[in-house]
């Protein structure tokens, strides 16, 4: 059949298929002509249990098979896992043994630690997490009560889903949980049908896996693992080697079930699509909460109609008008908002500080996920470090540092940080300032919501709200220096991206614009750029251009700053005018009939600008877009290794379209991961330059994460924004500028080099026009000024 569709089987198809001659206890005579249909495509059955990653329920049913075929056939054993080193230089350092170091552990003993896994472990089993709000909810009405006991009137047909019935709406209610969880978080105005899908299917698919899991005993083996490896953490146990996390837990051996490989997006849709048809056809309530008197008769709590959304049709589900009635009805109603957008940032709220109640005084961990450059990111979606001003403000380390000689002075200059108030002043200024408005941080500690209530005015005012009250706990204390502080201190990178540039191209002017060379008053790149835009704009309006004289007094640091920071990570010219359209609309004062001119004309000399202060950065952001474009034009993606060994490949693709048809509805769609389809030459040109500058911003993370760790230091970062104890912000910061000097101390740009021509350019193929341009523009990199990396180090507010 693939062969009639023009497609070579590999060995996961016949893997695939004898799997399901296995299961289905098919006769020898298919499963022969299978496997003589393998060894004429160079395949061999050994390679099914070496090559592939599969769990013991398929390596089962393909043995199975086999056997039933070749009767004395027995599956070969998997080599033994090899902890490999990572090679980079970089990294040398942490993992050379002959300097002995001690890993700092947590501050809780095996026992808890054992219980702090067995409470994560029954929440990702469950699946769902059910948590009280924090609004206060009234007593039932008697019309909620009466819908809770209510019956329907007939059985859902759901036995074919597997999903259980008790006959009761309270019974069904709970076996359809937590897919009817859907209804309770859809807005008043309704959700897309494709979205929907997805959500539910997804919902299907890690159900699925936690199931899978349960029935081949993985998450006893992953407990007996878990127990091993904290005794590497715990504060009451020892291990015969003290080493990273990672290589304790390669040490312990490869996990015996593979990692489950997600369903195609189609199919995680079609799923999802037949359940959402499933909850549209079923799921009923009594009309009378709706009508309040009358007949007892069923209405639907969804329905489905289309509606237009940004010019297009599209289809959606809505919850009935009576169940957000409903929904309303149990809950406190404090506050009404129109706007979906209100509405949303409301929910988003109450999310958070509704985890935030749940979590209290207790210990909890981020886990993260890394994307396809290297960034991290936290898993849990609404309350994490990633996340608001609010959120941010919640969260403090575990583990209590005592404030030091110097602590208190890092928490008074990040109160000023949060503020906004002083960004272009010395630290000791805003030390001197911070000391200046004492009364109003005490009185903001005290009477946040009686008093002057000066904390309000600052840039994230929640943050500066709790770093008020931690300076009040401190300063009264006894001793401040004593004080066991738990609060996070920031130091946030100066414009992080040209920061990397300007390393890369050693540019002497770059670098003193945006902060790494050491100076008396923080660098202010945007400022930079206004002041030479303005220098242009005189220039012109000299020479009586119109728009320059109507732009005269205008150019300012904002009108500027979201392009500049945004250049760095690739917008055009078009999208830069966008934004300065957008600042220009915003000044009352402005003449709007100039907006459209003035825009072309600000936009072409703030590229002029960055022309001129960053000569080096433009020439590597060109060259790097010039050399994506030449690769897709081959017909592969760009891909590349970042200087701490992780491979990247850009997932940017043409857009393969997706029917899914019948029921309600027919669902149309782009699905942009497929990697079948060709390159996308303008994603993959336009993506490179910043993603290449991701993955090295994620290395300067991961390698101060690793040192920090090495001292002894809680690390917790957010890109370019890293956090520390107020004790140890000194040390980090000798540490962020170390690595940082350390990673552009390699060879970056002429390793990628090598790296491009190797993949791209090598190796027998035939003389193409397009592969020798390539080679041309790879051999060709930017030349390097004279900066010297070593001022770095000295550089107070390159991290400040």
């Amino acid at each position: 059949m693939l062969k009639d569709a023009g497609l070579a089987p590999d060995l996961l198809s016949y893997a695939a298929a004898l799997q399901c001659m296995g299961r289905l206890d098919r006769d020898a005579s298919a499963i022969q002509r299978c496997l003589k249909q393998m060894a004429h495509d160079g395949l061999q059955p050994q390679a099914l249990f070496t090559s592939l990653s599969l769990c013991k329920e398929d390596q089962a049913a393909l043995l199975r098979a086999l056997r039933k075929a070749e009767p004395t056939f027995s599956a070969p054993q998997p080599p033994l896992p090899v902890s490999q080193l990572n090679s980079s230089p970089l990294l040398r350092e942490i993992y050379d043994k002959d300097r002995p170091v001690s890993y700092p552990k947590q501050h809780l003993p095996l026992k808890t630690l054992k219980g702090l896994f067995q409470q994560q472990l029954s929440v990702e089993m469950a699946t769902t997490i059910t948590v009280d709000s924090v609004e206060k909810a009234p007593s039932l009405t008697t019309e909620v009560l009466q819908a809770v006991g209510t019956r329907p009137r007939r059985k859902p047909h759901l036995a074919e889903l597997g999903i259980p019935w008790s006959g009761s709406v309270a019974g069904w209610a709970a076996a359809l949980s937590p897919h009817l969880t859907t209804l309770q978080a859809l807005p008043p105005q309704g959700e897309s049908l494709l979205f929907l899908a997805q959500q539910l299917g997804l919902r299907v698919f890690n159900r699925h896996v936690v199931q899978r899991k349960r029935l081949t005993q993985e998450v006893r083996e992953l407990e007996r693992r878990y127990f091993k490896y904290l005794h590497l953490l715990a504060s009451d146990t020892q291990v015969a080697a003290s080493c990273l996390p990672r290589q304790h837990w390669e040490a312990l051996g490869a996990p015996e079930a593979p990692h489950e490989q997600p369903w195609p997006l189609p199919v995680v849709a079609q799923l999802g699509k037949q359940l959402a048809e499933v909850l549209v056809q079923t799921v009923r309530m009594p009309g009378h909460l709706a009508e309040r008197q009358g007949s007892c008769k069923l209405i639907p709590v969804l329905y489905h109609v289309y509606s237009f959304r940004s010019f297009r049709q599209i289809g959606i589900l809505k919850p009935h008008p009576a169940f957000i009635q409903l929904l309303a009805t149990a809950a406190e109603r404090t506050m009404t908002f129109e706007a979906a957008e209100m509405h949303s940032l409301r929910t988003d709220a109450l999310y958070r500080l509704s985890l935030a109640q749940h979590l209290r005084h207790r210990v909890f961990w981020l886990p993260h996920n890394m994307d396809f450059r290297g960034r991290t990111y936290p898993c849990p979606p609404h309350f994490n470090h990633l996340g608001s001003d609010l959120a941010r403000a919640l969260l403090e380390f575990a583990e209590g540092r005592p404030l030091g000689p110097h602590g208190l002075d890092w928490l008074k200059i990040h109160l000023v940080n949060l503020t906004g108030l002083k960004k272009r002043e010395s630290l000791q200024a805003r030390l001197a300032f911070a000391e200046e408005v004492m009364p109003d941080i005490l009185d903001s500690a005290d009477r946040p919501m009686t008093g002057r209530k000066w904390w309000m005015e600052a840039d994230e005012p929640w943050q500066a709200l709790a770093c008020c009250m931690e300076i009040a706990r401190a300063v009264r204390a006894p001793d401040p220096a004593a004080h066991i502080s738990h609060f996070p201190v920031h130091q946030d990178g100066s414009c992080n991206g040209l920061q990397h540039y300007a390393a890369l191209g050693r540019d002497s002017v770059g670098a003193a614009s945006v902060n790494l060379v050491p100076s008396d008053l923080p660098q202010d790149v945007y400022s930079g750029v206004a002041t030479q835009v303005e220098v242009f704009r005189r220039q012109d309006a000299e020479q009586g251009m119109r728009v320059a004289q109507v732009l005269e007094g205008f150019i300012s640091r904002k009108v500027v700053k979201q392009t500049v920071m945004t250049v760095v990570y690739g917008v055009t010219r078009y999208g830069g005018r966008l934004q300065i359209e957008k600042r220009l609309r915003e000044l009352s004062d402005f003449p709007q009939e100039f907006v459209w001119e003035a825009s072309h004309y600000l936009v072409r000399q703030v590229f002029n600008s960055l022309q001129e202060m960053f000569s080096g950065t433009r020439a590597i952001q060109r060259w790097l877009a010039e050399s994506a474009r030449l690769i897709a034009r081959t017909g592969s993606a760009v891909e590349w290794v970042t200087p701490l060994g992780i491979p990247v490949i850009q997932p940017y693709h043409h857009d393969s379209k997706v029917l899914i048809g019948g029921g309600i509805q027919s669902l149309t769609f782009s699905n942009s991961g497929d990697t079948s389809q060709k390159p996308n030459t303008l994603k993959q040109k336009n993506g490179f330059p910043p993603n290449f500058i991701h993955s090295l911003d994620s290395s300067h993370m991961m390698l101060t994460a690793l040192h920090c760790y090495r001292k002894g230091l809680t690390f917790v970062s957010v890109h370019d924004c890293f956090w520390t104890h107020a004790a140890d912000v000194a040390v980090m910061n000798q540490v962020c500028r170390e690595q940082f000097v350390r990673l552009h101390s390699q060879p970056i740009l002429h390793d990628l080099s090598r790296f491009l021509v190797a993949r791209f350019c090598s190796g027998p193929r035939p003389k193409n026009v397009r592969v020798s341009r390539l080679l041309d523009v790879l051999l060709s990199v930017p030349k390097t000024g004279a900066f010297n990396l070593e001022q770095v180090k000295r550089s107070t507010y390159f991290f400040s």
